[in-house]
C-alpha cells in the first residue's frame, strides 16, 4: 500500500489556490479537439469537493443562458487542468451545496465571506508563486 501512496503523490500538486466548497472558481481546461489544442473557461460555484490525495475530485456549477444549469466534475490533480483562479469565497455552513440545484435566481445566491477580494488576492498571489517556483525547479531538474 505504501508504494501506492508513493505514486499517487508524485501526481499531486500544490500550485492551486485553496478553495472550498461556496466559492467561485474559474477553471481553465486544456480541450484537445483533433491535434489542436486550447483552453476553455468553466467559472462557477464549487458544489462539493469529495476524495483525498490524488483522487481529488470537485463539481462546478455555472448558470447558462436561459436560466440552465451545467455542473461539471474535474478531477482536482487532472494534466488537463491548467489553471484555477479563484474568483470569491462564499460563507457558508454546510459541505456539499446540492440544495442549489432546486433553487434559482436571488435564492441560489451564497454570501460572500467578509474582507473577501483582498484575501482572494492574497491566495490566488500564493498560487501563482507555487506554481512559478514549482516551473523553475522542473526546469533545473531537466537540466
Amino acid at each position: 500500500m505504501d508504494k501506492l501512496k508513493l505514486a499517487e503523490q508524485t501526481l499531486v500538486k500544490d500550485d492551486y489556490p485553496e478553495f472550498r466548497t461556496g466559492d467561485t472558481v474559474n477553471v481553465h481546461y486544456r480541450v484537445r479537439e483533433g491535434d489542436k489544442e486550447r483552453i476553455q473557461q468553466f467559472e462557477g460555484l464549487v458544489i462539493s469537493r469529495r476524495g483525498s490525495g490524488a483522487n481529488q475530485t470537485f463539481i462546478v456549477r455555472k448558470i447558462s443562458a436561459g436560466n440552465i444549469g451545467v455542473e461539471r466534475i474535474f478531477p482536482l490533480y487532472s494534466p488537463f487542468i491548467a489553471k484555477i483562479e479563484l474568483k470569491k469565497q462564499g460563507d457558508i455552513k454546510r459541505a456539499k451545496l446540492y440544495y442549489l440545484r432546486e433553487r434559482q435566481g436571488k435564492a441560489a445566491r451564497i454570501k460572500e465571506k467578509d474582507q473577501n477580494q483582498d484575501n482572494v488576492r492574497q491566495i490566488n498571489k500564493q498560487a501563482e508563486e507555487k506554481a512559478a517556483a514549482n516551473a523553475k525547479a522542473d526546469a533545473d531538474e531537466e537540466e
